[in-house]
């Protein structure tokens, strides 16, 4: 049982506070929850919603004592500009020195922020307060167009929804993808989604119409068994390379190829836990060509072997 407490610093947005119980408490391991989720605050008892004008008040009775036995701490999204607590960033920064992992969902960077576990990290936030985190906190690498951050034991989300991509991607984490996927399934949100928080962030017009690599990445997705080069990819948009670049590195964050390389190994992820395929054979399924490869490029972006990783995540839970 993994326990995780949510830290509500009011006034809390209701829906930030929802998806971690929603996301997480929907993970189910050899029929048992994985996850014991815990909503916590500075000050038990009423607090604060930002959805006030709509009649909307919460009530948690959890103090920070909780902080203490959690594995992951999610602070969620708040309305507040004003500094924070000294009791709450004292709280942070014994969780963070107790080596918990930390999350925060949409402007509960700032929180993170304040309490000075983000120097020197990336970290992402709701894109329309991305610039005031940047100018606030000059010592982080704010990234405003990815749905969320990973770095290291910190883990960070932009606005609303993508705190539901960060939950699946901390089941992920520790279960395993085909937990994470039936999670998605259970919840009706998809697994893992293309693209990121740059698709939302108002645009020109005329960079508008009809610059979706949606259907290329669609495309590509469904042929990851064989080689499929920047050139091709490139025709296939009716684009120039260069111009390809530049516009899936403005949808996604990253590269064509680095993407594709992510997606060949999420297949790799989901070959490896519900099958007892040969490496080999996994290699060639998701275009990796050899063993050794699938080896390499596994170890390098997971950390982790892939006989190591069935180990752990395989077969055996194929059944869940």
């Amino acid at each position: 049982m993994h326990h995780v407490a949510v830290l509500a610093l009011p006034p809390v947005t209701a829906f930030d506070l929802a998806i971690p119980g929603l996301i997480l408490g929907n993970a189910r391991v050899d029929g048992a929850p994985g996850y014991e989720v815990k909503l916590c605050t500075p000050r038990p008892g009423t607090v604060a919603s930002a959805d006030a004008a709509q009649g909307l008040d919460l009530v948690i009775r959890q103090g920070l004592g909780i902080l203490r036995q959690a594995d992951t701490i999610i602070v969620v999204g708040s309305g507040s500009r004003e500094p924070l607590d000294p009791v709450v960033i004292r709280a942070l920064q014994r969780a963070h020195k107790a080596c918990r992992r930390m999350v925060s969902l949409c402007t509960g960077a700032f929180a993170l922020a304040q309490a000075g576990l983000l120097e020197g990290r990336g970290a992402t936030t709701f894109w329309l307060r991305a610039d005031e985190l940047r100018s606030r906190f000059p010592a982080i690498e704010v990234r405003p167009d990815v749905l969320f951050v990973e770095d290291g034991s910190i883990v960070t989300s932009a606005g609303v929804a993508a705190g539901i991509d960060l939950c699946l991607h901390l089941v992920m984490r520790d279960y395993g993808a085909a937990v994470a996927n039936e999670v998605a399934r259970m919840t009706v949100v998809a697994p893992v989604r293309a693209g990121g928080q740059a698709q939302f962030i108002p645009r020109p017009a005329s960079q508008q119409r009809g610059d979706s690599l949606a259907p290329l990445r669609e495309w590509a997705c469904r042929h990851l068994d064989r080689p499929i080069s920047l050139a091709e990819l490139a025709r296939r948009a009716h684009l120039s390379e260069r111009t390809l670049t530049r516009k899936f590195r403005a949808e996604t964050g990253t590269s064509p190829l680095q993407w594709l390389l992510q997606q060949r190994l999420g297949r790799a992820r989901e070959l490896l836990e519900t099958t007892a395929l040969p490496m080999e054979r996994i290699a060639e399924s998701c275009g990796l060509g050899s063993a050794d490869s699938l080896r390499q490029h596994f170890a390098g972006r997971i950390g982790i072997a892939p006989a190591a990783y069935r180990a752990a995540f395989g077969h055996a839970r194929a059944n869940l």
